[in-house]
């Protein structure tokens, strides 16, 4: 039976329930378990697709294409796993598969209720899930973190808190452990306990009782014993299940803040959890040979989780005696909301701590950079070209939309003019086209049709397939591969940071492409288009020979980075603005291991070919087959290792 961690929050959301739960995760990753995360959104959208990144934050995308909450980036951050867009519940999804499955009639007749059905329907979800391996192993996992977005009283939130209380009947309480996150805040050097208090009480009242409350404090103060004492009398838990969690150095230090409070030795007792590596009974049941071998299997797997906790200490220990800094011009159009990034600051934090320097991100607001903003906001505007003009590297990331793209292509000319090392993602890499039309090229109305749908000249247009008319879903999303030209190894150096591997993969989100009819010219004025798709037609990456470091990519490596193993395009912006890229791409050629199972690796005509031999034969056992759904099915099940 898998084991299964409901996390659950109190007094205001955003307080940190993804991270406890992706560090809860990775500790019990390193006594050798196996970890899953699900996240459970309760807004009505489908997906996160659609959400704008200044409300929701960054939309996080997986390997399948499923666009989803930000925090099962820190799931995969953390755990190291690959996960489907089925990880991330919305009150959305579960109402449209019951709402379907009232449409067919698979319930008799029966009035549709949201108890039994609804609740019905996300536990049998979660059960399902929970099964399926994340990692290269094949393995189901032993424990499934499931965390609870929003907060506890929320009307939104109310199916799934009820469904989680009789799911923990369902599964049995040996199987199922609770712990609420709350707020405990600080009034004149006083912490307050009762926030914490009254949600507690509404969480009993709910049917669900907490096993460890971890008190999230604002601020470098840690929990105090009395506070500690009190929450304990009043919530009905022992002092030993109630832990605090202040403000650390880095977020990377909080595995190491609850692992000494006893979280690991509360969660191997409460659910049982050391009795998984228990081979004794193995051994009566199954025969000598069988217990030898499960024997086995645990023991390697205890020592990746023994390494795995050494790498992670020695990562943190690190930070904290770096000296020497890096710093970055993040030039973006959503950074009043620094989660509208989330990814893209991690990849860059994690290729800091490669080459062992303390990251400073200059946020610059790319409409800031623009002349208008001269005229009317003096201040504002040299302050952003001071960023710029200060920083040993420039990033443009993705967006969408035209507000703010003249600035941004300001800040790419300057890169390139002035020999600054440059990354362009997705938008960053469109732009940075558009640029070298207008400036080398001399196109001056040089354009992407999402800017203007009749431009003479649009150096990027609208991909052919995309839908006009739908927004969720209907984009180039997921993992998909990149082959580099022939020859590229020689000079390229973001080949190099990948290791000269011939044919890369990373995650794409995108509506637009480079216009195929002006890449002949573009190349011949000097842009290098080194990396296409695999029928050689869409443009992936670009780069300069004669640059120090300019780079872009229609795709979003940042969502595959790494704490122990940073993403190539990013860790060769931060090398090459601190002087060390040579000495990192001699180590990735080396060292570096592609972040994904082998079986997620399927080439788009491979997955053709299984998709279409899929189609076929559901549409002999089922007629009236859907081929965009069964097309969709296999393109999960490709995704997932299961095909």
């Amino acid at each position: 039976m898998t084991k299964f961690i409901l996390v659950s929050g109190g007094v205001v959301s955003g307080i940190g329930k993804g991270v406890i739960a992706s560090s809860t995760g990775l500790l019990l990753k390193t006594t050798g378990l196996k970890v899953t995360a699900i996240k459970i959104d309760p807004y009505m959208n489908i997906d996160a697709g659609t959400m704008r990144p200044t409300e929701h934050g960054e939309v996080y995308v997986l390997n399948d294409g499923g666009e989803v909450d930000l925090d099962l980036g820190n799931y995969e951050r953390y755990l190291n796993v690959t996960l489907s867009r089925d990880n991330n519940i919305t009150t959305g999804k579960i109402y449209r598969e019951v709402i379907e499955k009232e449409r067919k009639g698979e319930y008799l007749g029966k009035t549709v209720q949201i108890v039994p059905h609804i609740t019905t329907a996300i536990q049998d979800w979660i059960e399902r899930v929970s099964k399926i391996p994340v990692d290269e192993s094949g393995e189901e996992p032993d424990v499934c973190i499931i965390e609870l977005g929003g907060t506890v009283g929320d009307i939104e939130s109310a199916p799934f808190v009820e469904a989680m209380r009789q799911f923990q009947f369902r599964v049995g309480a040996s199987n199922f452990a609770l712990v609420h996150v709350s707020l405990v805040p600080d009034m004149h050097g006083e912490q307050k306990t009762k926030p914490t208090q009254t949600t507690i009480h509404c969480l009993r009242g709910l049917g669900l009782m907490p096993d460890l409350i971890a008190c999230r404090l604002l601020g470098p103060t840690p929990l105090h014993p009395n506070t500690k004492d009190k929450i304990s009398m009043f919530c009905h838990v022992p002092p030993a299940q109630v832990v605090g969690v202040h403000d650390v150095s880095s977020v990377y230090h909080v595995p190491l803040l609850l692992r000494a409070q006893g979280i690991v030795e509360f969660m191997e007792k409460r659910l049982g959890l050391a009795e998984l590596r228990q081979t004794t009974k193995i051994c009566k049941e199954l025969g000598a040979t069988a217990a030898d071998a499960e024997e086995k299997r645990w023991a390697e797997r205890r020592e990746k989780g023994d390494q795995l906790a050494k790498r992670w200490k020695a990562l943190t220990a690190g930070q904290e005696r770096l000296f020497d800094t890096v710093s970055i011009a993040l030039v973006g159009k959503y950074t009043d909301l620094k989660d509208s990034y989330m990814s893209v600051t991690k990849a860059l934090e994690h290729s800091a701590f490669r080459v062992h320097r303390k990251l400073t991100i200059h946020w610059v607001e790319s409409s800031d950079l623009e002349p208008e903003t001269q005229e009317s906001n003096p201040a504002r505007y040299h302050d952003a070209w001071r960023s710029v003009v200060g920083a040993g590297g420039i990033l443009v990331p993705g967006g969408f939309g035209h507000r703010g793209t003249e600035g941004m292509l300001l800040a790419i000319k300057y890169a390139r003019e002035q020999k600054v090392p440059f990354l362009g993602i997705c938008l960053g890499f469109q732009l940075a086209v558009i640029e070298w039309a207008r400036n080398v090229l001399d196109i001056n109305d040089a354009t992407s049709g999402e800017f203007n749908a009749n431009a003479e000249n649009p150096l990027v247009i609208f991909m052919p397939e995309i839908s006009t008319t739908h927004m969720g879903g209907t984009m180039r999303l997921g993992l998909r591969p990149t082959v580099f030209a022939s020859g590229s190894d020689e000079w390229s150096r973001i080949r190099g940071m990948y290791a000269g591997a011939e044919k890369i993969w990373e995650r794409h989100r995108h509506r637009y492409e480079i216009n195929p009819a002006y890449v002949a010219r573009l190349e011949e004025a000097g842009m290098a288009f080194i990396g296409k798709d695999e029928r050689g037609e869409r443009m992936q990456v670009c780069e300069l020979k004669d640059h120090p470091f300019f780079v872009g990519l229609q795709a979003h490596p940042e969502f595959c980075t790494r704490p122990l193993n940073p993403s190539p395009p990013f860790l060769g912006l931060v090398a090459a603005a601190c002087g060390e890229l040579d000495a990192q791409i001699a180590s990735q050629r080396k060292t570096f291991v592609p972040p994904h199972p082998a079986g997620t690796m399927v080439s788009e005509a491979e997955l053709k070919r299984l998709s279409e031999a899929a189609i076929e034969v559901h549409a002999i056992m089922t007629p009236a087959a859907d081929p965009e759904s069964v097309h969709m099915g296999v393109v999960q099940a490709v995704n997932a290792d299961r095909a």
